[in-house]
């Protein structure tokens, strides 16, 4: 299957890709650590603090009316782009992590109890396991793990026996970072959700690459990040039902969160800014609205197809290099290629690509229970979107087999 993507016009609206590094043409494939920027999110970005900026939602005048507008409209299109219910169900914060942090914190402080159980699973980010493992440091809990093979995938049958009626929450990434496995997130709620156990999912590496829709999914929660959106960095944002979100009490005291403050007692403000204490990202979010009009006019099923051409190219051209092993070959994958080379490590893969002006990345991926699960120190990792083309992955390719014969 082809798109009509125009991808030469796509790759001209991102300034940087006409970057020479080391006297060679850019070649970006660290795309799931962080994507470059559209013109159009940039310019966004000049033109709040050129022409618009002030503090947003505490004035009358004319740039903060300005500010404030350009702010909640950005709001109501993340909100449009995932298919939320209200404009109160998405609470802006810095990142995913954060967002993860926030409902430990919040939820999981006044729904979990000693001996109570919350499911992860074996290729979580570190994202997704620190958070859960202070929360059980500090209620008693208990945190489970179920486990995955070889291809990256996780093991279902186990999943499902790991719930249990101490199960209190269930948090699953929707796509990991380290190997590219889309898990069967619809399967996973309806089971969590048959003994009314909530769903988080960390949707970091999934929101880029193909359309979400958190009602179809019936997630009680979602998590992301602006800069894996092709937005700015410093912003992402937390989806959550809204019954849960009016039940959790704030995660931050200060100024916008409030109704009404004295010595005695505070009344915290409705949804969302109940979540959003202090002067928020402003500039960002609107950039992060200007990213999401982009990729809208693009397509998101345009982009999931044409990235799945890519990494289908990609993976075929990688196994036919001798000493190559993919890490990560689930049949549901999005556009990631992990691997290792035999007899040179991933960083000297990483240092000596980026002598050809290839970026790509290099280390554990703030995944270190996976590299653990395949027994590798690292992996090098070559991650695709939408402005990639098959020519650079033949770049790819070629500065691998040229780093073989190098390292003999």
């Amino acid at each position: 299957m082809t798109t009509s993507l125009d991808i030469n016009k796509i790759r001209a609206d991102f300034p940087i890709l006409a970057e020479l590094i080391r006297n060679k043409p850019l070649v970006y494939l660290d795309n799931a650590a962080s994507c470059q920027k559209p013109q159009a999110v940039i310019d966004s970005i000049v033109h709040v603090y050129s022409h618009d900026y002030a503090n947003v939602h505490r004035g009358v005048h004319t740039l903060s009316v300005r500010s404030t507008d350009k702010f909640e409209d950005a709001r109501t299109k993340v909100k449009d782009f995932i298919n939320a219910a209200s404009d109160k169900e998405i609470i802006f914060v810095r990142g995913a992590t954060e967002a993860i942090n926030l409902v430990a914190q919040t939820y999981g402080k006044a729904n979990i109890s000693p001996g109570d159980e919350i499911l992860i699973t074996a290729m979580e980010h570190h994202s997704n396991i620190v958070p859960w493992q202070m929360l059980c440091e500090q209620t008693g809990a208990i945190l489970k793990v179920a486990p995955i093979n070889l291809k990256g995938e996780l093991i279902y049958t186990e999943f499902e026996q790991l719930i249990s009626d101490k199960t209190r929450l269930v948090s699953v990434v929707h796509m990991s970072n380290a190997l590219g496995t889309i898990n069967p997130v619809k399967e996973i709620i309806a089971a969590a959700h048959a003994k009314n156990i909530p769903v988080l999912l960390d949707g970091a590496q999934a929101i880029p690459h193909m359309a979400v829709d958190v009602q179809e999914l019936d997630c009680d929660f979602y998590v992301f990040s602006g800069h894996k959106l092709y937005g700015p960095s410093g912003i992402g944002v937390l989806y959550g039902k809204q019954a849960l979100l009016e039940a959790m009490p704030p995660y931050q005291g200060g100024g916008d969160m409030i109704r009404k403050v004295t010595f005695e007692k505070t009344e915290y403000n409705t949804l969302p800014y109940k979540f959003e204490a202090g002067t928020p990202n402003i500039a960002d979010v609107i950039g992060l609205g200007a990213a999401i009009d982009y990729l809208n006019a693009i397509g998101m099923g345009n982009i999931a197809v044409y990235e799945a051409g890519l990494l289908d190219y990609a993976t075929e051209k990688a196994k036919q290099i001798k000493g190559l092993r993919i890490i990560g070959e689930a049949e549901h994958k999005g556009a990631i290629l992990s691997f290792t080379l035999d007899k040179i490590h991933p960083h000297d893969i990483g240092t000596m690509l980026d002598s050809l002006g290839i970026a790509v990345r290099a280390g554990h991926h703030c995944a270190m229970p996976v590299m653990d699960f395949f027994e590798v120190p690292a992996t090098a990792r070559a991650s695709f979107a939408l402005y990639n083309t098959k020519a650079e992955i033949d770049v790819l390719i070629k500065g691998i087999e040229s780093l073989i014969e190098v390292f003999g």
